[in-house]
């Protein structure tokens, strides 16, 4: 049975093999072990509750139970921006006009912002390769949703997620040798590299002070603003189901986009019901319904098979298992 779990320092060799595997622009997962150590120690203490919750960042494994194969991650930041800034690019449009030539322009440019402070963030969604078919990323990516609609009140009213930008197949990444590259000179990796690990003041010095024409930009780059990574395109799809839409905000090195959601609005926050656990050897329903535990301590979710009576819902003993709750407990459920 697939179950997603919180992930912690003993996850390190799990998230280190996913980070080499989600390949170039994929920030939040580095390939390197000490940063990702760190941040499997922040979702320990995230999930316990010994920090303050503008600073959890709960990370998420998407674990096969019967092997203790991992195969996937997802993460639910409770705060950006507060003690690092958290820049984009806004695409800003502009009017130009001259009434006596009769000639009218509408122009769009780049503009650096810090406009999130304080919003939660989904992200670092990435499974392997052979796990993206029948459902597994559906579950991962809803996962966070319950997690958040568990106790709403840790996280901000607006969420937010940065969909990496489009690269090409030998790895190279349009945006960034047209454009970004000119202001941070270093190699993408490695401004890729200082954003996730350092105070981003290296990129108040040395980004742009000024709008970016996207007009005098070159074609290759002008063609990838906005736009999602290929790999991205399903993940693009899910966020979108869940009432995500872009926001006219773009990262600073690959251009890909960023969407965001009222918390309340989420679709999967929404909908899923607050039922008590009914167990049984087996539960006649025809199809299977998403569901989580009702808190973020120890919170798992899976997949499974479920029957709304009311104000319960009968589920099978081992899918309780899965889920480490008891008769009569409260779990949140998601047709």
């Amino acid at each position: 049975m697939l179950v997603v779990r919180p992930a912690g320092p003993s996850d390190l060799d799990h998230l280190l093999e996913l980070a080499i595997l989600s390949g170039p622009g994929f920030t939040s997962l580095p390939e390197d072990p000490d940063q990702l150590a760190e941040r499997l120690d922040l979702s320990r203490d995230s999930f316990a509750g010994t920090i303050p919750p503008q600073e959890r960042w709960y990370t998420l494994m998407l674990e096969e139970s019967d092997t203790g194969d991992v195969d996937g991650v997802g993460s639910v930041k409770a705060a950006v921006g507060l003690k690092r800034p958290f820049f984009s690019f806004r695409v800003v449009n502009h009017t130009q006009s001259s009434p006596s030539l009769g000639i009218r322009l509408d122009q769009k440019t780049l503009v650096l912002v810090n406009e999130c402070t304080g919003w939660s963030e989904v992200g670092s969604l990435f499974l392997k390769a052979d796990r993206r078919k029948g459902g597994a990323g559906r579950l991962l990516s809803q996962s966070r949703y319950m997690l958040i609609g568990a106790e709403p009140e840790l996280f901000a009213d607006t969420v937010l997620a940065e969909l990496r930008g489009v690269f090409t197949p030998d790895g190279a990444c349009p945006f960034w040798d047209h454009v970004a590259h000119k202001f941070f000179p270093m190699e993408f990796e490695e401004a890729d590299r200082m954003t996730g690990s350092t105070d981003k003041q290296f990129i108040l010095d040395l980004a742009p002070r000024h709008p970016i024409y996207i007009e005098l930009l070159p074609e290759p780059a002008r063609a990838v603003i906005g736009k999602v990574h290929p790999q991205g395109v399903p993940a693009m799809a899910l966020l979108e189901s869940e009432g995500f839409r872009p926001n006219g905000l773009v990262d600073i090195f690959d251009a890909g986009p960023t969407v965001c959601c009222d918390r309340d609005n989420i679709r999967t926050v929404r909908d899923a019901r607050r039922l008590a656990a009914v167990l049984a050897d087996e539960v006649e329903a025809e199809l299977p319904a998403l569901i989580s535990t009702d808190h973020v301590h120890d919170f798992r979710a899976v997949r499974q098979r479920a029957l709304v009576e009311g104000d319960t819902v009968i589920i099978a003993r081992e899918t309780a298992d899965a889920l480490k709750v008891k008769a009569g407990e409260i779990v949140r459920v998601k047709s």
